[in-house]
């Protein structure tokens, strides 16, 4: 069972209070502790009706800007020029002409495109570029075109956040995290928070564009990857037929996929505006609503507030409730209408009525703030709670600066960083995730790896574990580019294991397995079982079958954990109650436990022992000896031959059988059965 695919991946992304959460395939719930809610008790005494004394926002002025001006630095203008400005400033055309050559460089494995591409790259970091210092920083972290050197990436990390580079600020505040210095990585991921928070829906709730995981384990996820190909798939294609033949949902569809960038798809407002005209046209009333965000936020149109307005009134009429939700932000901050906090807590409030998550966001703001209500903290917890246990991601911010201040909530630093993390992540840096998945799905793994690589530095959880995935799967074909060529198989392992190794921080128990595999076996690290059990136990912690097994083998053997015959035994009881596919292997591994317990110098336990250096050899000798091609047609010749003589056989004395039979009818009862004397 060791070294078998983990068969699923639970990412367990942090723990608040009582009650420990996990993402991939179940709601978050946020439970608070009592000692947080005395706190918050505590706390309410000293909130007084100026809404300014907090430092907190009022509703967040969610306007559409695109990514190059909410991440400068950006490498839209590569990825998406259509979509971004031509290059004004002095050094800007240089730092695009580099980040061209270091793409093309590692989609074609080219040392010396890349090696001119890091020069040009580290002169204009030098006079100051802060651009250039955050990609040289990602070519010191990775070992790309220069030697791997974490004080020199975070030095120049440092200077490009300094400056302004965004992605820069990312990369910090994951070093930071990683080093337990919560004090620092908070502050960057508040900051980064925000700027991600401003382009959320004022309505409803944002879909999650999470990173597509490209693979399961140890096998390419090709559902994922087959909902991801934009308007190259087939399903889309039809859905846009249907669309243009008039099908009304259709349309609201299509409009739903460029708005959102969904399933592969690029986002285009402007499109997406002309599919939720034509689908109002039609009666679809669902597009009202996401008319009303579009002129609320002026997203590729013009802003025009009386036009959200009445495109709001209308959905909420055809009874979209989360519509409730624009009109009472309209009415909250007076745009378009004269400002009535009484008018926009009642809109809220029938939003809430109806199971809106964003009614209950709203709610929360409004007593946080003491807007046209008395400031009341505990009802404050409850509404922006129920707003987290319903992923609303505007509800993750502003529990994480409760958390942050210690207004309201217990100062919890390290839970309000891990908070306002995962709100940083939607922020508009997260479009490299989609470029890498197109380079993917197109063939170019060497650009797919330096995007995720690029990604993996931010902190990203997937991309770490696509980047090392890609660099195991792939090998040489991945296009990994070193300090000086086409990286060694040793560097490639190296990078790899560094890249699980964050992933299993992070969570990843099918990284934590492989981390643990690297250690026991040797791979791309020394052998070393106390860490190896390190790792398992760290998957085990998930429930995870695989490394229950593993912990219960070492166990049995004494490797890296005591010799417990007793201990081992539990753990393959355990490994079968989370997996009854492990039945076998755990069958095997209980009748070894049983002839090491009861016949401990006998020589079966020395031929048990014997096995996994004998293994190597048999896999060896097939692989060298049978599987050449001569050899492997002889045996598939030989083994059709035994089939042959094996059926002629059976068939034969199936014939005799039958001949038997009809010889000696008297042996058959009444009714033709046999009777047995």
């Amino acid at each position: 069972m060791r070294n078998r695919n983990s068969r699923r991946i639970t990412f367990v992304l942090l723990c608040l209070a009582l009650l420990p959460i996990s993402t991939l395939g179940r709601q978050l719930v946020l439970v608070l502790s009592q000692e947080d809610l005395k706190e918050a008790a505590a706390d309410s005494t000293n909130l007084v009706d100026d809404p300014s004394d907090t430092g907190f926002d009022d509703f967040i002025d969610s306007e559409a800007k695109p990514d190059y001006v909410l991440d400068p630095g950006s490498w839209s203008p590569i990825f998406e020029p259509a979509t971004a400005p031509q290059v004004h400033f002095e050094h800007e055309g240089v730092y695009y002409s580099s980040v061209s050559k270091i793409v093309k460089a590692c989609s074609r494995g080219d040392e010396r495109a890349m090696e001119e591409a890091a020069s040009e790259i580290e002169a204009a970091a030098s006079a100051g570029h802060p651009h250039a210092q955050s990609i040289l920083g990602f070519l010191y972290g990775m070992g790309i075109g220069r030697e791997r050197s974490k004080a020199k990436s975070f030095l120049y990390h440092h200077f490009a956040a300094e400056g302004g580079n965004m992605q820069s600020k990312m990369a910090l505040a994951y070093t930071y995290s990683r080093q337990e210095m919560h004090d620092k990585a908070v502050k960057l991921y508040a900051e980064l928070a925000e700027v991600a928070i401003n382009s959320f829906l004022i309505s409803k709730d944002s879909p999650v564009i999470e990173p597509v995981r490209i693979h399961s384990g140890a096998e390419e996820n090709k559902e994922a990857l087959r909902k991801s190909r934009g308007e190259e798939d087939e399903d889309f294609q039809i859905l846009e037929y249907q669309a243009q033949k008039g099908n009304a949902g259709a349309m609201y569809k299509i409009g739903i996929f460029y708005y959102f960038g969904l399933r592969g798809v690029r986002r285009d407002h402007t499109k997406a505006l002309t599919w939720f005209l034509k689908a109002v046209e039609k009666g679809e009333a669902r597009s009202m609503e996401l008319l009303g965000e579009i002129y609320a936020r002026g997203a590729g149109v013009e802003r025009n507030f009386t036009k959200a307005l009445e495109w709001l009134t209308l959905a909420s009429k055809q009874q979209l409730y989360s519509a409730y939700n624009g009109l009472g932000y309209l009415y909250v901050k007076g745009y378009g209408v004269e400002k009535n906090y009484t008018k926009a807590k009642e809109y809220f409030e029938k939003a809430a009525d109806n199971g809106e998550a964003g009614g209950f966001y709203n709610l929360g703001v409004m007593y946080l703030k003491g807007i046209g209500v008395k400031r009341d903290v505990k009802i404050v917890s409850k509404y922006f709670a129920t707003a987290f246990d319903a992923g609303q991601p505007k509800a993750f911010y502003q529990l994480a600066k409760m958390f942050h201040t210690g207004v309201g909530l217990k100062k919890n630093v390290p839970l309000a960083s891990s908070l306002y993390k995962l709100v940083a992540e939607r922020g508009p840096w997260s479009s490299l995730s989609r470029w890498a998945l197109e380079s993917y799905l197109r063939g170019d793994v060497g650009r797919a790896f330096l995007l995720y690589s690029r990604m993996a530095e931010l902190g990203y959880e997937i991309a770490q574990s696509n980047a090392a995935w890609i660099l195991d799967k792939y090998g040489e074909r991945s296009m990994c580019l070193g300090e000086s060529g086409i990286c060694s198989d040793e560097e490639r392992h190296q990078r790899s294991h560094a890249l699980w190794w964050q992933a299993s921080e992070q969570g990843n128990e099918h990284a934590a397995l492989l981390i643990g595999d690297a250690y026991y076996y040797g791979r791309g690290t020394e052998r070393d079982y106390d860490r190896a059990a390190e790792a398992y136990m760290h998957a085990k912690s998930q429930s995870n079958a695989q490394a229950m097994f593993n912990l219960g083998y070492m166990h049995e053997h004494g490797q890296g954990l005591p010799f417990d015959l007793h201990l081992a035994k539990r753990y393959y009881d355990q490994a079968l109650e989370v997996d009854h596919a492990a039945k076998l292997p755990v069958t095997l591994a209980l009748g070894s436990l049983w002839i090491r317990k009861n016949y401990a110098n006998g020589i079966l336990v020395n031929v048990i022992d014997s096995l996994p250096e004998v293994y190597p050899k048999v896999e060896a000798w097939v692989e060298d000896v049978l599987m050449e091609e001569g050899n492997a047609t002889i045996l598939t010749l030989f083994v059709c031959l035994l089939t042959v003589l094996y059926l002629r056989e059976r068939q034969r004395r199936h014939v005799a059988a039958a001949a038997g039979e009809v010889a000696f009818p008297h042996q058959l009862g009444e009714q033709g059965v046999p009777v047995i004397h």
